[in-house]
């Protein structure tokens, strides 16, 4: 099977085929990837409404402002992506499109969405209408995505994730990223790494793999303890190291893009 990767965001020029093999078992993958996306994300939406009824109310007491923002990246095939998030930094915020862990754009309600990752769950309806899937690799922005055209030729011809390899290695990278320079910081030693992840993932997708990633997530958010994802093979182990320390053979931390 052949899957073109086309980035056809303004201002990103890059398209390539991905050759993929393994015709009638590839497409019952693909089959049953969208049907986990679906009732997954259905499922979670109905349950979770609650919740996001009081994190609308809490983020509009907070500070005033939209419920919601809306991030600009580059999606599936390199279509616009324009993710929702809850809206976690002040109505007049502007600056760098990356967030350390004590910036000072982030409301209150905001440290805390940003700590928790709540503020990523507005992202199942992505996953509901097909333009993300739970497990794949994270959308970056256009600026980024240019600068490693040649790898998102392989990355953008599956859909971007909720979560994935790259989402569990920087899981806390808002504390590692230099606050002096934050972007700088990340475009030299970070994106090289989360890009290296997500070509791995696009590479040898499997049904079982997102499986172990799922829950791996789970781990990680509900259960506080930090996954280390190995760069070569994509094996999931707990992390020994602080999630501070810098990154190194096997990934470590991960904050949030704005």
């Amino acid at each position: 099977m052949r899957a073109r990767a086309v980035l056809s965001y303004p201002g990103v020029q890059v398209s390539g085929v991905v050759h993929r093999g393994g015709g009638g078992a590839e497409a019952l993958r693909v089959a049953v990837k969208r049907a986990m996306d679906v009732s997954i994300a259905f499922c979670a939406l109905v349950v979770l409404s609650p919740l996001f009824v009081v994190l609308a109310v809490v983020i509009v007491l907070d500070s005033r402002g939209p419920v919601f923002y809306r991030a600009e990246r580059v999606g599936f095939r390199g279509q616009p992506l324009a993710m929702l998030k809850f809206r976690k930094m002040h109505r007049t915020a502007g600056g760098a499109a990356l967030t350390t862990a004590n910036d000072d754009r982030l409301t209150r309600v905001g440290r805390w969405l940003a700590r928790t990752k709540l503020d990523e769950l507005p992202q199942l309806w992505h996953v509901l209408r097909g333009q993300m899937s739970l497990v794949g690799p994270r959308p970056e922005s256009p600026s980024f995505v240019e600068r490693f055209r040649e790898d998102y030729e392989v990355i953008l011809a599956t859909r971007p994730g909720l979560t994935g390899y790259s989402q569990l290695a920087f899981a806390r990278e808002g504390s590692i990223l230099d606050p002096a320079d934050p972007q700088g910081h990340y475009l030299d030693r970070l994106l090289p790494q989360k890009v290296g992840l997500d070509r791995m993932y696009a590479s040898r997708l499997s049904t079982r793999r997102d499986v172990r990633i799922l829950i791996a997530t789970f781990k990680t958010i509900a259960l506080r303890q930090p996954v280390a994802v190995n760069r070569r093979d994509g094996a999931l182990t707990p992390r020994r190291r602080p999630a501070e320390s810098p990154v190194g053979a096997s990934a470590s931390a991960h904050g949030e893009s704005r």
